[in-house]
């Protein structure tokens, strides 16, 4: 098993006096059971899964509970949400027993969780692997922060190496990429005694257990085939602006509908949506939100493609990897995209609390100062300073335009 980035704080809130009770929620098969089995092997676990004991669980009363499971991992907990309860039960009445809650639906778990477990728990996203994560051989290494992440933790990277050439871990770097590139980053999929073919398989199994169980958990519909199209069609066009009426004529459903089932791959982890960001008054900027895959290995498994990447798909596997490492650090970041009528363009607009970053991403192995002119003046139009611009490439060489825009290798930024 790959080592994960939250496993020291899960397991240093689980501790605390607020983490009795632990929330873990995020995408089918990103290594949530797995990875509380090892951080807490005196913790009974318990499958809401089985139907028979399902009914079973959900007849103890709270003392039993304290009796019986007095420290328990709950796994698919959405499947039984009174369940929910009778912890919630447990919590109010007694300070010893703490639980951990599993579920791999974020509105059927997490609705619930806020209305019962509000101010009593302590929730963690747990997404695909972020590139150091891939990087490491076991779970007990130490996953070493990103350029990206000692960037939002307020370090000084400003001697950025001029060469990817000259980084000491290029190699296992660019390997990650490359493995992000062709698989994805789900945590099965990083097995190195899995062959090329069963990984495709795992993929494609993958995408069709995620229709047949969190689709129909979530939509509640019979007849998937509506999802299967705007699926395809979403994976054509990652990357790009959504307008849910065009694709609603495309594919032959309601445009609420494809906001509704947009809604749902977003939420079950399958997407990340950038909202356009357009605080500007003055300046006519689009709307439209953009849409990008989570995991490009899901993405190629839709696509049934084997191969290189389209600059979209370049520019969606960056964007995720960019929105994981902020999420799996829990740093304070809002992500936005920009684009004006007149041909002003930007990929990526990070908002922290006191200032701006931007990112253009090119997928070309060979930047030049043309690339860099949308993030000239960028500045002028937004609310608050803009500290840095960045350009994530292949280009290995370093550059600058200026002293704030940055040309960056990716992998070297974000391994």
């Amino acid at each position: 098993m790959k080592s994960r980035t939250t496993a020291q704080k899960i397991s240093t809130i689980s501790q605390s006096p607020i983490g009795r009770i632990v929330v873990l929620t995020g995408a089918r098969q990103t290594g949530k059971t797995t990875l509380v089995k090892l951080l807490f092997p005196d913790y009974e676990y318990i499958s809401i899964e089985d139907p028979v004991m399902r009914s079973r669980y959900a007849s103890l009363t709270a003392d039993q509970w304290r009796k019986l499971y007095p420290k328990a991992i709950l796994d698919e907990v959405q499947k039984q949400p009174g369940l929910i309860e009778s912890i919630k039960s447990v919590y109010d009445q007694w300070s010893e027993p703490r639980y951990l809650l599993l579920g791999s639906s974020q509105v059927l778990l997490l609705e619930k969780v806020k209305e019962s477990l509000a101010g009593r728990s302590v929730i963690f996203e747990i997404y695909p692997l972020t590139l150091p994560e891939l990087r490491t051989g076991s779970w007990m290494d130490k996953v070493e922060d990103s350029l990206f992440q000692r960037l939002l933790s307020g370090d000084d990277i400003s001697d950025i190496l001029p060469s990817f050439y000259l980084d000491k871990r290029m190699t296992e770097k660019q390997q990650a990429l490359d493995h992000c590139i062709r698989y994805g980053a789900y945590p099965a999929v990083s097995e190195d005694k899995l062959t090329h073919e069963e990984k495709i398989i795992w993929l494609k199994n993958y995408v069709a257990t995620y229709l047949e169980r969190d689709i129909r958990d979530l939509a509640m519909v019979r007849d998937l085939e509506p999802v299967i199209k705007l699926q395809r069609y979403l994976a054509l066009h990652t990357g790009c602006l959504i307008n849910a009426t065009s694709i609603a004529s495309e594919i032959g459903v309601t445009t609420k509908t494809v906001q509704r089932y947009i809604r749902y791959f977003e939420l079950s982890y399958q997407a990340v949506l950038l909202p356009a960001w357009s605080l500007n008054a003055g300046k006519r900027l689009a709307k439209m939100p953009k849409f990008h895959y989570l995991d490009n290995g899901v993405l190629f498994s839709v696509l049934q493609k084997q191969g290189g990447l389209t600059g979209n798909e370049f520019e969606s596997l960056i964007i995720s990897e960019i929105y994981k490492q902020i999420s799996t650090a829990g740093h304070p970041a809002k992500l936005y995209h920009l684009r004006s009528h007149d041909g002003l363009e930007i990929d990526l607009l990070l908002e922290m609390p006191d200032h701006y970053l931007a990112f253009e991403i090119k997928m070309s192995e060979k930047v030049s100062s043309g690339d860099a002119r949308n993030l000239m003046g960028l500045g002028e139009i937004l609310n608050k300073p803009l500290k840095h611009s960045f350009i994530l490439s292949n280009d290995p060489e370093s550059k600058h335009f200026g002293k704030d825009v940055s040309a960056i290798n990716a992998a070297m930024f974000l391994g």
